[in-house]
């Protein structure tokens, strides 16, 4: 039978546009698909070419962040993420309590709690048979569980979520009775009364959990995994003039997001470029425009673009220099490209140490990144044929993991296996 299927996402364009394949594979296979999420990402979901659910009101999480200096990303131990590449025996319960203490109050329950009541009232009207959920959109959990419907996480990067929390239920269960805070399962818990249920550890990992990290990268927690092939969705693309014709010499990408550049200012970048300026390469920078602004010169081996396709850029590229975002490191890995990681936080650290471990690229701690050092990483990643060979290795794991269209019978069987709401639709 076709399904009714909801993917719900908080408000950030980067979780959302991961989803868009699955989405439109479901689509194919003739199931209703639609998208909820806060009204700021109406015409993003629109214009990709799905039905987009408006619910709730706008979070303001970045306003908050910036005015209160919650989070600050040059801070790589921050609890409850910040060891996630530690040893589990090294990572305290005080840590990881002290980590929900930050992250349950001004993050998840600031993105989540201004669409929470008006997605649960949607999905009451609307019944999907599944909901697919980005990791940190526990709406979407509380309102399947409100409906009865199959419901699971969509990762975006490693599932240090999953790992950490799976470490704290094993130190919350050493502790004596009276020191077992769960911040997360109390805020859940409460909402989840709210609209008639109760809290279980499906509301943190979902029934299951779809991840797009190769086996070989990933950080796998105790759950049901579903592997599904990265496919690069940038939203709107367009090929330019430029990348149309073969590159003349060695082409590096260098793409840094939104952080880096902000929190570290011109400075650093100019130092990068300047120390790379003699270096017989084409550097394709994809960095916006007020970015470029802010340095004193622009070597003559670098190309401003604003913004490019990486899934047409890096398969003409000998190497990416990259902040370690999911997105960028799952292109480059799919493509084969050697990487040199620049990592600040989260999951960025754990992909970053994972693929040089493979011998798929080097890594800088973004705070010592350094114009000689880059220079000197960049120079081994373009000299020694092994970075090569083993990014592609990755990229032919990532090729043999199921694509959207073959996961969809998958997502069809655990939907249908909810007879209780299937028939309630009925």
């Amino acid at each position: 039978m076709a399904l009714r299927v909801l993917i719900a996402t908080v408000a950030e364009k980067p979780h959302f546009l991961g989803m868009v394949p699955l989405a439109w594979a479901l689509r194919a296979a003739g199931h209703e698909v639609q998208v909820a999420s806060q009204p700021m990402l109406t015409e993003v979901v629109a214009g990709a070419g799905l039905t987009s659910v408006p619910v709730g009101r706008d979070h303001d999480f970045w306003r908050v962040v910036r005015r209160y200096s919650l989070f600050d990303v040059l801070e790589r131990d921050i609890p409850p993420f910040g060891r996630a590449t530690a040893p589990l025996d090294t990572i305290s319960w005080d840590y990881l309590k002290e980590g929900y203490r930050r992250v349950v109050p001004w993050w998840w329950r600031v993105v989540n709690e201004p669409m929470t009541a008006d997605l649960v009232a949607y999905c009451r009207a609307w019944r999907p048979d599944l909901v697919i959920w980005g990791p940190v959109t526990y709406a979407g959990a509380i309102a399947a569980q409100a409906v009865g419907a199959a419901h699971g996480r969509f990762l975006w990067g490693a599932d240090i979520f999953g790992r950490m929390r799976a470490h704290f239920l094993r130190l919350m269960a050493e502790r004596p009775p009276g020191d077992r805070e769960d911040l997360l399962g109390a805020w859940l818990g409460a909402h989840a009364a709210r609209h008639g249920g109760a809290f279980s550890e499906e509301l943190t990992r979902g029934q299951f959990t779809i991840d797009v990290i190769p086996p070989s990268l990933g950080v796998h927690a105790e759950a049901v995994r579903l592997p599904l092939r990265f496919l690069p969705y940038n939203d709107r693309a367009v090929v330019p003039e430029w990348l149309r014709t073969p590159a003349s010499r060695p082409r590096v990408c260098l793409s840094l997001g939104i952080s880096a550049p902000e929190r570290h200012g011109g400075g650093q970048l100019q130092d990068m470029l300047d120390a790379c300026a003699d270096l017989d390469v084409e550097i394709v920078a994809t960095l916006p425009p007020e970015q470029r602004h802010r340095l004193r010169r622009v070597p003559d081996n670098t190309r401003f673009v604003g913004f490019a396709p990486l899934h047409a850029l890096l398969p003409t590229c000998s190497a990416i220099i990259n902040h370690g975002g999911w997105g960028t490191v799952c292109t480059a890995l799919l493509y084969g490209v050697p990487q040199l990681i620049l990592p600040n936080w989260f999951d960025q650290p754990l992909l970053a140490a994972r693929i040089a471990e493979r011998g798929a690229g080097l890594s800088i701690p973004i705070a010592e990144a350094t114009g000689a050092r880059v220079r000197g990483h960049l120079l081994r990643l373009l000299e020694e044929p092994g970075f090569r060979t083993a990014s592609r290795a990755l990229g032919r794991d990532m090729r043999s993991l199921p694509t959207p269209n073959a996961l969809v019978p998958r997502l069809e069987r655990l939907a249908e296996a909810r007879p209780a709401h299937a028939q309630s639709r009925a």
